[in-house]
């Protein structure tokens, strides 16, 4: 079943644009917002705008830096060294403390304002670096939270909740977006668009990925 409209938190990387196009395939209309937080790989919202404008979907922009200056973090302090690989017992600092938490919660106000009340996030409990607000019981309790707040009746979709990232590249496969998510998303935190700097945490994610999902895919051929 098609349903009306759903807003998707969009990113412009690989995930969330992925879940761009999953929404597109299962919802009348979509409207996708972004976010402006001080994150050093700021041009991901340019490309979140022109990947949105391709795909006929409205797009929206909203400035919370606030969000990026609550925690020290790799992502808005583009002093401190980003963390390649995740330190023992402990977040990586990439880790940026109450994003998700702070961007849905403000993606349900705006999308309730404009009578949408599915919203659509890429977070992932499978492939994540241990960031604490990507898990399903976070993002559970967060839309039993957004309903009370409200007195509202949201469904907050995960696509991705169950995907590594193998599963997440079959999916744009399957959408007709492979090569736009290859080519045209920013995932890098170095803010190196398509397959990036190569090095970084999500870059070395994103290529583990795709490098097996295309020799799953070559095997199946």
């Amino acid at each position: 079943m098609i349903r009306k409209s759903a807003l998707v938190v969009f990113s412009g990387g690989q995930d969330s644009t992925t879940c761009l196009f999953w929404a597109k395939k299962h919802f009348e209309k979509v409207v996708a917002l972004s976010f402006r937080y001080g994150q050093r790989h700021e041009q991901e919202v340019e490309l979140a705008r022109s990947i949105a404008r391709d795909a006929e979907v409205e797009f929206h922009v909203l400035d919370v830096p606030l969000v990026g200056q609550l925690g020290a973090n790799s992502l808005t302090d583009k002093t401190m060294h980003l963390d390649e690989v995740k330190p023992e017992g402990t977040f990586p600092n990439t880790f940026v403390p109450g994003r998700n938490l702070f961007f849905m919660s403000i993606a349900a106000v705006f999308a309730r304002e404009h009578g949408i009340f599915d919203l659509v996030t890429g977070v992932s409990q499978t492939d994540y670096s241990g960031y604490p607000d990507c898990r399903d019981a976070f993002i559970k309790s967060l839309n039993v939270t957004l309903d009370l707040a409200m007195d509202e009746q949201f469904v907050i979709h995960t696509p991705l909740m169950w995907l590594d990232k193998a599963q997440t590249w079959a999916l744009a496969d399957s959408l007709g977006v492979l090569d736009l998510v290859r080519t045209r998303t920013l995932t890098c935190y170095n803010g190196v668009p398509g397959d990036g700097c190569g090095h970084c945490p999500a870059c070395t994610l994103r290529r583990r990925g795709l490098e097996t999902y295309l020799k799953e895919k070559r095997a199946a051929e």
